[in-house]
């Protein structure tokens, strides 16, 4: 099989890995003649990486930061242990003040651009009406809010007073939002009325105050006008501020020095076997991260555009933001990214001459289906990469990109999670991309593939897990005092070594194959959702006495999620209560997450201590051998796989 793209002599010249290479062989003495060479000792040396790192994109601590990495134990590892530092200080360090820094989008064609001067006004205004409010070091801020403008300048300001930020998009129920969201016993709610999606107009002001009503601990909360009604509220958890009132007034960026592991966001995690995660993630282990990843393998520079379609339900809304890091211009587009045509996405590349595009498989496979030919009808000449995560890209998905988006443009497919809001596996601007496959192990990150004995293997389809650790792992997870969650979800399976829950395969010449979640979780349109805000949502229901969903990864690049039932004695699936079963998810869980089909179903099988069997099913149903994926003695009723196994 022949590569489907290949780096040009010029291309690796320029790439920003090269002149980082360069770097590290004249501080080190050494000869590293290609991107395996370089990948090798980052993870061989990860304190003198991760130092060269910090010292190659000049991170500035107020104290003496002491060793990149003090401690190597996993969890548990010290990085740079004296510094102190922020997130929101190195976004606005030495940026040109009239140019564009982030430039915002909607489905109507309405467009806002925001330079990089007005970006720091604003942040500087918000933090000081978050300080006049009480908001101090460790306090939690909250966003309930659509992919627009506000929700950056809002991060950015909880970041610069040492708050802790979390947020979630409005297509989640109060419900979803609550489980998230109100675990933090938040401060301050930063939200808007409502969101445009689809050509349909979602008014949030209901659920707004029905969410303030479920956080009794709010001083303020802080309301952006994106539709005509105005928010009135009830009045009943503090005070209500204008978002233009907010944001008003001159005020100096004053960035509080924290610590490197200071927390500075909790994203969580999709919820698959129970309440979602709160994932904490540290000031000084995002930035280093998020400097590595954006410029050393999307090879964003000062003066690029970066779009990523997403929400801020999702870590890519993160990753996005942190494009502000490497200095190039954020495109923000809120709405859906077939609409009102198809290759919406395309025509803003093309308008806006993004550098990089973000987005998800599914919306690949939307545009082939529709036939469309991005290269034929727009002008992507601004175009250097697609980046393409979420689930698996198919090779036909791969090279359908190549064909149409233009042979300089770059395959970028990567796979992450939200537990290191970043990528273990990527692209790098200067190795070959071959077509359902990703072509590198990222920087810094000792990324294996093991078999159920903790050996590596090749070849072969194994687990996922990193055996050193990395600075944007979790510090903790929320509500985890003892840390014996974070242990068990990830170090419980192979002591010392993070098991990620990721069915990979290492080719003989280093790339990965991606063959989905080895848990459960749900992505639908670039959304992910664990399956228990649907079983909350479904199972309130008087007639369902259970309910097992599964995402389905298919061979074609397709996904389909069907909804299994068990009835209640004397209960009926008719057209009425398939009705109210949709309706409880779109309502409770997300609109995005309605099940394909829903099927009446004898039972649910369960592991012994009582978890539903989604793992193991969601492989049988995708062809494979209910004995070779499950022990049968370790279900409570195994006559119940083969049911599954049979179904047309």
């Amino acid at each position: 099989m022949e590569p489907q793209w290949t780096p040009t002599d010029v291309d690796i010249e320029e790439a920003n890995v090269t002149g980082f290479t360069r770097f590290v062989e004249e501080r080190h003495g050494l000869d590293l003649p290609d991107y395996r060479a370089l990948w090798q000792w980052s993870v061989d040396e990860p304190g003198d990486f991760w130092q060269a790192v910090w010292d190659a994109y000049d991170v500035v601590s107020h104290t003496d930061p002491g060793p990149a990495l003090a401690d190597e134990s996993m969890p548990g590892a010290i990085w740079f242990p004296g510094a102190e530092l922020n997130f929101a200080e190195y976004v606005f360090r030495e940026r040109p003040a009239d140019e564009p820094a982030v430039v915002h989008l909607d489905e109507e064609g309405n467009r806002r651009e925001i330079v990089w001067s007005e970006l720091e006004r604003r942040t500087a205004a918000l933090a000081a009406t978050l300080r006049a409010h009480g908001v101090g070091e460790g306090d939690r801020v909250v966003g309930y809010l659509p992919n627009i403008p506000e929700a950056v300048v809002a991060l950015l300001a909880t970041a610069s007073i040492g708050a802790v930020w979390a947020g979630c998009g409005q297509d989640y129920a109060v419900p979803a939002a609550v489980d998230r969201l109100g675990r933090l016993e938040p401060r301050v709610l930063v939200t808007a009325t409502g969101y445009r999606y689809a050509g349909r107009w979602h008014d949030r002001v209901d659920e707004v105050d029905r969410l303030r009503a479920a956080m009794p601990g709010l001083a303020l909360t802080i309301v952006v006008p994106t539709g005509a009604e105005p928010f009135e509220g009830a009045g009943r958890t503090g005070e209500i501020l204008d978002w233009q009132d907010a944001v008003s007034g001159d005020h100096p960026l004053e960035p509080l020095p924290v610590p490197f592991d200071h927390p500075l966001w909790v994203v969580f995690s999709s919820g698959t076997t129970g309440p979602p995660k709160g994932l904490v993630h540290g000031h000084g282990g995002v930035l280093l991260e998020h400097l590595k990843a954006l410029s050393l393998h999307l090879d964003l520079r000062p003066g690029d555009r970066f779009l990523w379609y997403t929400s801020p339900s999702w870590m890519m809304w993160n990753f996005l933001l942190s494009g502000l890091l490497v200095g190039c211009t954020v495109v923000t587009y809120d709405g859906a990214p077939s609409y009102p045509e198809v290759d919406r996405l395309w025509r803003i590349a093309a308008d806006e001459h993004v550098t990089v595009l973000g987005t998800s498989p599914g919306y690949v496979l939307a545009c082939i289906k529709a036939g469309i030919v991005p290269r034929a009808d727009h002008d992507l000449s601004a175009l250097r990469g697609v980046g393409v995560t979420g689930s698996t890209l198919p090779a036909s998905s791969s090279s359908w990109l190549s064909d149409t988006a233009g042979e300089h443009v770059q395959v970028m497919s990567i796979s992450g999670g939200t537990d290191v809001v970043s990528a273990f596996v990527g692209a790098v601007p200067t190795v070959p991309v071959w077509p359902g496959e990703i072509s590198v192990p990222c920087l810094g990150v000792a990324v294996e593939a093991y078999d159920e004995k903790g050996r590596p293997v090749r070849g072969e389809v194994g687990e996922l897990v990193v055996t050193a650790p990395m600075p944007s792992m979790p510090v903790r997870f929320w509500d985890d005092p003892d840390g014996s969650r974070y242990r068990e979800s990830y170090f419980s399976a192979y002591p010392g070594v993070w098991r990620h829950g990721d069915w990979i395969t290492i080719t003989e010449r280093g790339t990965f194959e991606m063959h989905g979640r080895s848990d459960s979780t749900l992505n639908r349109h670039g959304v992910r959702m664990g399956s228990a805000d649907i079983y909350q949502a479904v199972e309130g229901l008087p007639e369902i006495v259970e309910a097992l969903v599964l995402g389905i990864e298919l061979p074609d690049g397709t996904y389909r999620m069907p909804l299994f039932v068990v009835l209640a004695e004397g209960a009926i699936l008719d057209d009425e209560l398939k009705r109210r079963i949709r309706t409880a998810v779109r309502e409770h869980a997300s609109p995005r997450h309605v099940p394909d089909e829903i099927v009446v179903a004898p039972g649910v099988p369960h592991t012994r201590t009582g978890k539903k069997l989604e793992v193991p099913l969601k492989r049988i149903l995708q062809g494979a051998d209910p004995d070779r994926v499950v022990d049968r003695a370790a279900i409570d009723v195994p006559e119940l796989l083969d049911w599954y196994r049979d179904r047309p």
